[in-house]
C-alpha cells in the first residue's frame, strides 16, 4: 500500500483526468441498463406459477392481457374500437361479447353469469391479449398506445398498467431523490467539516463512485426500479464516512508533516487500514442479500456491494487527488467547526451505564412485541398512490364487474370430459369463486353452438386445456391464498401436473418465498458479519456483544412501524434489517476498537470516557449523513415501496447511533472482564 499511496499522490492530476474520462463508459452503461418495474419477474424460474406464465405465452400466445371498459352505444362503435386496438404492435387478440354477432346472436341469449362479467349498464368489457410478457418493453409500449386509442387511461386495466404507472412515477421522482440527498448531506457536512470547499469535493468523489457503479450495472443485464431508486442514496450514506475519515486524517497529519504529498500518502495508508474492516462488514451485509430465493435480493445486494467497492476505491484514489489539487483553496475557505461535542451524552453513557441497561431491558419488551407483530402487505399496487390510472381502473373493474382476481388453470388436454366437468363443479362450489369457464363448461352453457370457433380454440391446444376463473377475493389476502390451496388440492385429484397461473398465484408464491427469505437472510447476514468481526476484533465475546447491540437497534427501529399503525411493504422487513446491520455495525466496531486501545493504558472507566469523547462525534456525523441521504427520499417519494425502505433506513441510522452511543459503552463496562479474557492480547490488561 505504501508504493501505491506514493504513486497516487505523485499523479493526482492524471487520476482526476482518468476519473473524468471513465464517466463516458459509465454514462453509456447507465443509459443502456434495463430497469424492471415488475417485482414478480424476480420470482425463481423453477416454480409452477412462472412455468404457467411461460406456457400461457408460448402455448396460448397470451404473454399478457388487459381489460378495456369501453363506453357502449352500439355494435358498430365497439367494432371500430376493436379494429383500432388490433393495429397496435404486439396485440395478439381483441375479444368482446359483441364478437359473437358474427353468428347473429342477440346478447340476451347469453347466460346471465357470463353477460354480467362483460357488460354493465353503458359499458362493455374488451379483453386484449399481447404477444409478450407483462413487464416487457413491447407490452408496456402497447399499453401506452392502448390508452391513447381508448382516450382514457382510467379505462385500461391489468398488471401492465401498474408496471407502466410505476415506471413513469419512478422516473419522474428519481432525480429529486438524488438532489434531496445531496442537499441534506451538504448541510451535515458544512457543520461537520472545517472548509466550505470540502463538502462539494467529498460529494463529487462519491458522485463519481455512484456513476461508476451505475454504469457497471450493464454487466447484470437489468436492475429493479427499487434498486435504481435507493442505491444512489444508500451508497452516498454508507460510504461518506470513508471520505470524512480520509480528509480528517490528512488534516491531522499535515500538522506535523509540511510536505502535503507525504501527508496524503500516510493518510491513504491509515485510511485503508482503518476502513477495511468497516467496508468489509458493509460489503458482506449487502452480499448476504444474494442468498435470497427472491432474486430481487441478489439485484439489490450485488449493486450495493459494488457501490461499497467503488466508494472505497475512489476514496483511496480520486479523493486524495482532489484534495491535493485544491489544497490551497481548501485552506483559504476554512471555517470554524460548529458541530457540538455531545458532552452530556458522553457523561450520561459513562456514569449512568447501569440505568442504561435497565432502561434497554424495559424498552426491549414492547419493542420485540412490535417487531414480531408489524403488519406487511404483498399486493404490489398498494405501493402506488390511489390517484394513478392503474389503481382507478382496477378498482372500477372490481367494483362494477366483480373481476378482482382472475386466474388460469392449465390442465392436461386429454383429461376425460366427465373428469373435467367434476373438476369444474368442485371449483365452482368453492366460496368466493363467481365464474369458471372451461371447454366443457362452454358446452354445458350451450355456448359452443353460438360462439365462433376461433374463440373456442383459445381454450385449448394440443397439450393443454385452459380453465378461466375469477375470485371475488383480493390478491394477497388470506382468503385467496387459502382458496388457491383448495383449488390446487382439487386439480391434483385429476391432474397432478396442473398449473395455476395469474397474479394471485404469483403473489401467493411471493408471500411464501419472502417469508422464507426474511428468516434466511437475517441469519446469514449475522453469521457472515460475525465471522468478519472475529477476524477484525480478534475477540470471541465482542462480536456477540456488537451484534446484540445492532440487532436491538433493528428490532427497536422496526417496532416503531407497529406502534405507528403502519403496514410495511414486504420487501422492507427483508432488506432493511440486513442493510442496517451491515451499515451501522461500523459504529460499534469503531467504539470497540478504540476502547481496546485505550484500555491498554487506562482502567475501564477512564478508557470508556476517552472512547466516548473520541468516537461519538464520528458516529454522529456518520449516522447523520446516512440519515440525510435517505430521509429526503422517505418524505418525498409517492411510491410506498421506496418511501418505506428509506424511512426505516433513516430512522435506523439514528436508532443505531443512539443505541451504540449509550448501550454499547454500558455493555463494555459490565462485561469488561469477559472481554479482556476473550480478546487476543488483552488478558494482561485485565
Amino acid at each position: 500500500m505504501k508504493k501505491l499511496s506514493k504513486w497516487i499522490t505523485n499523479n493526482s492530476l492524471l487520476i482526476i483526468i482518468v476519473s473524468v474520462l471513465l464517466l463516458i463508459p459509465s454514462i453509456i452503461g447507465y443509459v443502456h441498463t434495463k430497469v424492471n418495474y415488475d417485482l414478480l419477474v424476480y420470482l425463481p424460474n423453477n416454480i409452477d406459477t412462472i412455468k404457467g406464465q411461460n406456457i400461457m405465452t408460448d402455448e396460448f400466445g397470451v404473454g399478457a392481457f388487459a381489460f378495456v371498459t369501453a363506453d357502449y352505444k352500439n355494435n358498430t362503435e365497439i367494432k371500430a374500437l376493436e379494429n383500432e386496438i388490433k393495429k397496435i404492435d404486439t396485440v395478439n387478440k381483441v375479444v368482446s361479447i359483441e364478437d359473437i354477432t358474427d353468428v347473429s346472436v342477440p346478447l340476451d341469449m347469453l347466460p346471465s353469469e357470463i353477460l354480467d362479467k362483460v357488460k354493465k349498464d353503458d359499458t362493455l368489457l374488451i379483453l386484449v391479449t399481447f404477444d409478450n410478457g407483462t413487464s416487457s418493453e413491447e407490452t408496456i409500449n402497447a399499453i401506452k398506445n392502448l390508452r391513447t386509442v381508448v382516450k382514457d387511461a382510467n379505462k385500461v386495466c391489468g398488471m401492465t398498467t401498474m408496471v407502466l404507472d410505476t415506471m413513469e412515477l419512478s422516473n419522474k421522482e428519481i432525480v429529486a431523490y438524488v438532489i434531496l440527498a445531496v442537499l441534506l448531506v451538504l448541510v451535515v457536512l458544512y457543520f461537520a467539516t472545517d472548509s466550505y470547499l470540502v463538502p462539494p469535493l467529498l460529494l463529487s468523489n462519491i458522485g463519481l463512485a455512484i456513476l461508476y457503479n451505475f454504469g457497471s450495472n450493464i454487466m447484470l443485464g437489468s436492475i429493479s426500479y427499487i434498486t435504481q431508486a435507493i442505491s444512489a442514496v444508500l451508497q452516498l450514506g454508507v460510504t461518506m464516512d470513508f471520505s470524512i475519515f480520509l480528509y480528517n486524517k490528512y488534516e491531522q497529519i499535515k500538522k506535523t508533516e509540511s510536505n502535503k504529498n507525504k501527508a496524503m500518502a500516510s493518510a491513504i495508508q491509515e485510511t485503508f487500514t482503518s476502513v477495511l474492516g468497516s467496508s468489509l462488514t458493509t460489503f458482506a451485509g449487502f452480499l448476504s442479500l444474494c442468498s435470497m430465493e427472491l432474486l430481487l435480493g441478489k439485484d439489490i445486494g450485488l449493486v450495493m456491494a459494488k457501490g461499497v467497492l467503488c466508494g472505497l476505491i475512489t476514496v483511496l484514489t480520486v479523493l486524495p487527488a482532489l484534495l491535493l489539487q485544491f489544497d490551497k483553496l481548501i485552506t483559504k475557505t476554512h471555517h470554524k467547526i460548529v458541530f457540538p461535542k455531545f458532552k452530556h451524552i458522553q457523561n450520561f453513557a459513562a456514569n449512568k451505564y447501569i440505568l442504561t441497561i435497565i432502561l434497554s431491558i424495559l424498552v426491549f419488551i414492547p419493542a420485540i412485541y412490535g417487531y414480531t407483530n408489524v403488519k406487511e402487505y404483498y399486493k404490489l399496487d398498494n405501493s402506488l398512490p390511489e390517484t394513478l390510472p392503474c389503481r382507478i381502473s382496477n378498482k372500477y373493474l372490481s367494483e362494477n364487474y366483480g373481476i378482482t382476481s382472475p386466474a388460469f388453470i392449465l390442465i392436461d388436454k386429454n383429461l376425460k370430459t366427465n373428469d373435467l366437468e367434476e373438476l369444474t363443479n368442485e371449483i365452482k362450489n368453492l366460496e368466493g369463486i363467481d365464474m369458471v369457464l372451461a371447454p366443457g363448461e362452454l358446452n354445458k352453457l350451450g355456448l359452443d353452438a353460438i360462439l365462433p370457433e376461433r374463440l373456442l380454440n383459445d381454450f385449448e391446444n394440443d397439450k393443454y386445456q385452459m380453465i378461466l376463473l375469477n375470485s371475488t377475493y383480493e390478491v394477497a389476502s388470506d382468503e385467496i391464498n387459502k382458496q388457491l390451496d383448495e383449488i390446487k388440492t382439487i386439480t391434483n385429484k385429476y391432474d397432478t401436473n396442473a398449473i395455476i397461473a395469474g397474479e394471485s398465484a404469483l403473489t401467493k408464491d411471493l408471500i411464501e418465498i419472502a417469508d422464507h427469505d426474511f428468516k434466511a437472510v437475517n441469519y446469514i447476514s449475522i453469521a457472515v458479519i460475525f465471522v468478519i468481526m472475529l477476524a477484525v476484533l480478534k475477540s470471541i465475546s465482542l462480536p456477540f456483544i456488537l451484534v446484540l447491540v445492532i440487532e436491538f437497534a433493528i428490532i427497536l427501529n422496526t417496532s416503531f412501524a407497529f406502534f405507528e399503525g403502519t403496514t410495511l411493504p414486504f420487501i422492507s422487513s427483508i432488506v432493511v434489517g440486513t442493510i442496517q446491520l451491515g451499515a451501522t455495525i461500523d459504529y460499534a466496531i469503531l467504539m470497540s476498537n478504540t476502547y481496546l486501545e485505550l484500555r491498554k493504558k487506562n482502567k475501564k472507566h477512564e478508557a470508556i470516557k476517552e472512547t466516548l469523547e473520541k468516537c461519538i462525534p464520528s458516529i454522529v456525523v456518520s449516522a447523520l449523513c446516512f440519515f440525510a441521504a435517505t430521509f429526503g427520499v422517505a418524505i418525498y417519494s409517492k411510491i410506498d415501496m421506496i418511501s418505506s425502505i428509506c424511512k426505516l433506513l433513516s430512522r435506523g441510522a439514528i436508532v443505531s447511533m443512539i443505541v451504540v452511543s449509550l448501550l454499547l459503552p454500558a455493555l463494555l463496562l459490565v462485561f469488561d472482564k469477559l472481554i479482556m479474557n476473550t480478546t487476543k492480547g488483552m488478558k494482561k490488561y485485565e
